[in-house]
């Protein structure tokens, strides 16, 4: 019975979308090409900047490097300016519109678990070109104290570090959600028809470390 529910509830989410005419000229063929055409983005590994002598300027070196990451839109559009999530590589607003809420996790009658369950779902018969539903046990937005788009890598990494904007969370513990959060690393499995970010949570992670050991500093601007 469960399953059947959950059935009926994506194929109600699924006819949702297949009905927005907005949705359907925005994601139409979902694939890497029709999401940006963007090419997969390598990122380095922490080796590469050990020629840097200066603590300071090969930190801000490694986080640059993560900021391939915190900046893809498949970070971005979950870290949005206001209280509505963004889609694709185009990072266009949700559709169809759906809101932050309470808790980040959507408003009463719209909640994101109302189409995004436990994990990514194949959508078989594909309409309006969507190939997959994103999920994730944990699906949420970032708080609104963490909004990342139209702001600065150097910003980012400035409120990273700032507790009374990352949640009340040490650096360490920032640094362990980057390298081991699930609902992150969803970023690199983001269900067919979308472009992953770059590299990998464990690259990430080994980025977002590497940087708190050399110091944890900030680029300017």
């Amino acid at each position: 019975m469960a399953r059947f529910h959950q059935a009926a509830g994506l194929a109600a989410c699924i006819g949702i979308l297949a009905s927005s005419a907005l949705m359907a000229n925005r994601v139409a063929s979902q694939d890497g090409s029709s999401e940006g055409g963007s090419q997969a983005v390598v990122l380095k590994a922490v080796s590469a900047f050990d020629s840097i002598v200066d603590p300071k300027a090969r930190s801000i070196a490694i986080f640059d490097e993560a900021g391939k990451v915190l900046q893809h839109p498949r970070c971005l559009n979950c870290h949005p300016a206001d209280d509505r999530p963004l889609q694709t590589l185009k990072m266009i607003p949700h559709e169809p519109p759906v809101f932050r809420g309470p808790d980040n996790m959507g408003a009463p009658g719209m909640m994101c678990s109302t189409c995004h369950g436990p994990a990514n779902v194949t959508v078989v018969a594909q309409s309006a070109g969507i190939q997959s539903i994103p999920g994730d046990p944990n699906w949420h937005l970032a708080p609104l104290s963490m909004a990342w788009v139209g702001k600065s890598l150097g910003a980012i990494c400035e409120q990273l570090k700032d507790p009374s904007r990352n949640g009340g969370k040490s650096l360490e513990a920032i640094v362990e959600h980057m390298a081991s959060d699930h609902l992150v690393g969803w970023g690199w499995n983001p269900g067919k028809g979308r472009e992953p970010a770059p590299g990998s949570q464990q690259q990430f992670g080994d980025l977002a470390k590497a940087w708190l050991a050399s110091g944890a500093h900030c680029p300017t601007g």
